[in-house]
C-alpha cells in the first residue's frame, strides 16, 4: 500500500503508523500533517481523524515523527510493530475510557449549567445590581472556573498549545469563546461600576452549558464513529488463534504466530484455516465467502490452495503452510483495507486546505463583529459584542468538517471489502465513481481462463467416451492448454488414456499416433483433407462451433471420421448480467484480447459487447487506454493483474481480477477477490454511494458554518431582533458533528443494486 497519489508500490520507502491523541478537528489534522511532512526524510503523511491514526511514508526515525507531533501540541505512540488486533484493541480501550470521561465531564458541566439556564429563563435576569448578587455570582463564577479546570480542561490545554505553536483549531475557538464569556462575567461581578447598568449581565451559564454540550457531542461522536472500524474487526475476527501442526509424527496445538513455513497442518470439519497453504492429503469443501463474497463452498483436493480465514466445511485435510504471518492473503487484505481507510480522496484534501484558513478567518470575523456591535449596536453594546463574538467562535468549530470525508471513506472501504472488493486508496474510491469507459480483458476476466471440453459430436465412433479416450491418449504428453483441457475432461469422467506409439505433431494441422493398432488423427480441416478423411457432413457443424468461440478438432481413425471434440474457454456464468449492469449505469464497455478476431467477435456477441479489439499485444492495450483517455474518457481497466499490468497502471482506475490467495494486490487500484465482473458494478456503486455521502457531509458542514456564522454575528437582529445564544451555538456545533457521523454510518446499510 502506498500513498494515495501513487499507483505503484515503493517497497524501498518505509511506512510508519502512529496513534495520535488530542486531535479533534480538521485544523488538527492539517497541523499534524504539516508537522510530519516537515520532518526530513518524510515523503508523505496522512492523518485519519476518526481512527486517530497517522500513516507516514519515508525513511525516517520514528522517534523524530513522535517528537514532531508532540511539538505541535498532540500526543503520539508508535503502532508500526504492533499487530492490527492489538492496535484496534488499544484504540477501543482508549476510546472507551475517553467516552466515559466525556460523559463525566458532561454531567459535571451540565450539573451547573442547566440550573443556571433555568434560573435565567424563569426566575431571575442574571444581572448584578446589589452586593448580595455580587457575592452569589462570585460563588457561581468560582464554581464555573472549577468546571473549566476539570470538564473543560482538555479544551484549554489544547487551545493554549495551539497558540504556542502559532496555530489555531477547534480547542482555540472553544477556549476563546467560553474564556471570554467567563472573564467578562467576572469583570461584571468584581467591577460592576466600570460597566453601564444595562451591560451588567453575567454569562456563567453559557460557559458551563457550552462545555457540557460540546463534551456530550464529542461523547456521542466517539461512540458512533467506533462502528466504522467494524469491517477491520470482522476481518481480524476471521483469523484463527491456533493451528494443529504435525511435527515429528505428533499433532500439536500451537499459537498461530508460531506456525512456520512448510509446517504440515491438520484441519477438521468446521475449523478455520489458520494460514495459507496447499492441500497434501484429503478432499473437502471450503467456505471462502468471508474473503471473496462468493456464497458457494469451493471443492478442494490434493494440490489445491487454501487461504487463511476460510472455513472448512465437510472433509478433513492436511496441508503444508506456504504463507504465514503478515504474508497470508487475509493479512494482506486487512493491511490493504486499513490503509485505504487511512488514505484521502482528492475531495478530502480540499476540505483540509479550506480548514487550514477557516479557524483564523473565524477569529477575525468574531473580532470584526464585536467591533461593529461596539460602534453601531444598541445598548448594552458591550454585552451584545460579547454574545456575538462568543457565539461565532463556538458555532464555527470545524469538527464536522474534519470528520466529513474520513468517516465516509472508512465506512465505504469497509463496505466494499464485505462484498469482496478491495479498494487500495481514497483516490481510486473517488475516481471509480466517474468512470465512463470500462476496458475488459477477455481471458480470465470475461471468460474463466480455463479451457474446457464443451462439445463432443459423434460421427462414426462407438460413443462420446471413445472420442474422449482417443483424443486424451493423443494429447496426454502435451502441455498445450487445449490438450490439457481434453486430458482433464477425460480424467474427470474416469476415462483412462491408452498408450500411444509413433506419435507425430504436424505443424499447423494437428497430431497423429498409433492407438490400439489404429492410426488416429486429431486436428483441423486441413489435416483431415490431407489424410483423405471425408468430413463433408460435419463442416457446417464445426463452423457453428467456431462461431460460438469454440475450437473444433476433428478425430479420425484409419481414414474414417469418428467425430468432433470442441474446446473453449467458457464465458463466466454471470459475465453477461454483470456487463448489462455496467451498461445500465451508462458505462461504455470495450473488450481487448490477444485472441483471433473470430473468437473475439463470438465472445463479444455472446456477452453483449459491441466494441472490441482482437490480436492486441500488452503494449497495444496500454496504447488503447491512452487513446480513450485522450478522447476525454475516464477509463477503468480490468484484467488479471499480471499480463495486463501496464494497462492497469495507465488506466484512471485499474481493477485486478483475483481469486483465493492469488490476489493481484500490487497490480491495480482495486482488486476483485472473486472472479465475477459483478465486483466491478459493486465497486462503482459503492464508490458513487461513498462519494455522494462525502458530498452530503461536506455540504452539511460548509452550509452549517456558512449559515451559522452570519446569524451568530447578528445579521437577523436589525430585522427580527434575533441574536443567537452561545448556548444554542454550542448545542448546534455538537449536533453538526453527530449528524456527519450518523450520515456516514448510513453507508453500513448500503447494498449495491
Amino acid at each position: 500500500m502506498t500513498p494515495s497519489n501513487t499507483k505503484t508500490p515503493q517497497s524501498s520507502i518505509k511506512r510508519h503508523h502512529l496513534l495520535v491523541g488530542g486531535a479533534s478537528c480538521a485544523s488538527c489534522v492539517g497541523k499534524i500533517e504539516k508537522a510530519l511532512n516537515g520532518v526530513s526524510g518524510v515523503t508523505d503523511a496522512q492523518m485519519n481523524l476518526p481512527q486517530s491514526m497517522a500513516t507516514v511514508y519515508g525513511n525516517v526515525d520514528e522517534s523524530d515523527l513522535i517528537d514532531a507531533i508532540k511539538a505541535s501540541g498532540y500526543n503520539a505512540t508508535s503502532a508500526t510493530e504492533k499487530s492490527d488486533e492489538h492496535v484496534i484493541n488499544e484504540k477501543d480501550a482508549a476510546d472507551h475510557a475517553y467516552y466515559n470521561k466525556l460523559l463525566r465531564d458532561t454531567a459535571i458541566a451540565l450539573g451547573l449549567g442547566v440550573p443556571l439556564m433555568v434560573y435565567g429563563l424563569f426566575i431571575g435576569d442574571m444581572s448584578v445590581t446589589t452586593n448580595a448578587e455580587r457575592i452569589a455570582w462570585l460563588i457561581v463564577g468560582v464554581a464555573t472556573f472549577a468546571i473549566m479546570a476539570t470538564s473543560g480542561r482538555h479544551f484549554y490545554v489544547g487551545g493554549f498549545k495551539s497558540l504556542l505553536s502559532h496555530n489555531a483549531n477547534m480547542d482555540t475557538l472553544i477556549m476563546l469563546g467560553t474564556g471570554t464569556a467567563w472573564l467578562y462575567s467576572m469583570l461584571v461581578v468584581l467591577l460592576p461600576d466600570a460597566l453601564p447598568l444595562m451591560a451588567r449581565h453575567v454569562y456563567f451559564e453559557a460557559t458551563a452549558m457550552i462545555i457540557g454540550l460540546i463534551n456530550l457531542g464529542l461523547a456521542l461522536e466517539v461512540r458512533a464513529r467506533g462502528r466504522t472500524s467494524d469491517a477491520i474487526k470482522r476481518l481480524i475476527g476471521l483469523q484463527a488463534k491456533t493451528a494443529r501442526v504435525i511435527r515429528d509424527g505428533k499433532e500439536l496445538d500451537i499459537a498461530i504466530e508460531d506456525v512456520e513455513l512448510n509446517d504440515r497442518i491438520r484441519i477438521r470439519p468446521g475449523e478455520k484455516i489458520p494460514v495459507d497453504g496447499q492441500v497434501d492429503e484429503g478432499t473437502t469443501s471450503i467456505d471462502e465467502s468471508m474473503l471473496t463474497g462468493e456464497p458457494m463452498p469451493v471443492e478442494k483436493r490434493i494440490g489445491d490452495s487454501v487461504a487463511a480465514g476460510t472455513i472448512n466445511k465437510t472433509g478433513s485435510i492436511i496441508f503444508s503452510a506456504t504463507r504465514v504471518g503478515k504474508d497470508t492473503a487475509l493479512a494482506r487484505i486487512i493491511d490493504m483495507v486499513k490503509h485505504a481507510q487511512n488514505s484521502k480522496p482528492p475531495i478530502g484534501r480540499l476540505a483540509d486546505v479550506i480548514s487550514a484558513y477557516f479557524v483564523p478567518a473565524i477569529m477575525i470575523i468574531a473580532v470584526v463583529s464585536a467591533l461593529l456591535w461596539l460602534n453601531f449596536g444598541p445598548e448594552p453594546t458591550v454585552a451584545f459584542a460579547l454574545v456575538s463574538a462568543t457565539t461565532i467562535l463556538i458555532i464555527a468549530c470545524p469538527c464536522a468538517l474534519g470528520l466529513a470525508t474520513p468517516m465516509s471513506v472508512m465506512v465505504g472501504v469497509g463496505k466494499a471489502a464485505e462484498a469482496g472488493v478491495l479498494i487500495r486508496n481514497g483516490e481510486a474510491l473517488q475516481t471509480a465513481s466517474k468512470i465512463t469507459t470500462m476496458v475488459l480483458d477477455k481471458t480470465g476476466t470475461i471468460t474463466l481462463g480455463e479451457p474446457k471440453v464443451t462439445d463432443v459430436v459423434v460421427a462414426n465412433a462407438q460413443s462420446e467416451t471413445q472420442i474422449l479416450q482417443l483424443s486424451a491418449s493423443l494429447e496426454s504428453g502435451s502441455e498445450h492448454p487445449l490438450a490439457m483441457a481434453i486430458v482433464q475432461s477425460a480424467t474427470d469422467k474416469g476415462v483412462e488414456a491408452d498408450v500411444v506409439s509413433n506419435f507425430n505433431a504436424i505443424t499447423g494441422h494437428g497430431i497423429e499416433g498409433d492407438v490400439n493398432g489404429s492410426r488416429v488423427y486429431l486436428g483441423n480441416e486441413r489435416l483431415m483433407k490431407a489424410q483423405g478423411v471425408d468430413i463433408s457432413g460435419y463442416i457446417t457443424h464445426a463452423q457453428d462451433l467456431a462461431a460460438q468461440a469454440k475450437t473444433p478438432m476433428y478425430l479420425a481413425a484409419n481414414s474414417e471420421l469418428l467425430g468432433i471434440i470442441a474446446v473453449a474457454d467458457p464465458i463466466k456464468e454471470d459475465s453477461v448480467s454483470a456487463i448489462k449492469r455496467l451498461q445500465a449505469k451508462g458505462i461504455r464497455i470495450v473488450m481487448l484480447t490477444g485472441d483471433n478476431r473470430a473468437t473475439a467477435e463470438a465472445v463479444a456477441k455472446k456477452v453483449g459487447i459491441g466494441e472490441f479489439f482482437a490480436e492486441v499485444l500488452p503494449q497495444d492495450k496500454t496504447a488503447k487506454v491512452i487513446e480513450l483517455q485522450q478522447s476525454g474518457e475516464v477509463v477503468g481497466m480490468t484484467g488479471d493483474g499480471i499480463n495486463d499490468a501496464p494497462a492497469l497502471a495507465r488506466a484512471d482506475v485499474g481493477f485486478a481480477i483475483g481469486t483465493g490467495t492469488d490476489v493481484a494486490i500490487e497490480s491495480a487500484d482495486i482488486t476483485l477477490m472473486r472472479g465475477s465482473l459483478h465486483g466491478l458494478a459493486d465497486a462503482i456503486s459503492v464508490s458513487k454511494a461513498t462519494l455522494s455521502n462525502v458530498k452530503q457531509n461536506l455540504f452539511g458542514a460548509f452550509v452549517y458554518n456558512a449559515a451559522g456564522v452570519p446569524i451568530a454575528a447578528g445579521i437577523l437582529y436589525p430585522f427580527f431582533g434575533i441574536l443567537l445564544s452561545p448556548i444554542i451555538a454550542g448545542a448546534a456545533m455538537a449536533l453538526s458533528s453527530l449528524t456527519v457521523v450518523s450520515n456516514a454510518n448510513r453507508l453500513r446499510w448500503f447494498k449495491p443494486s
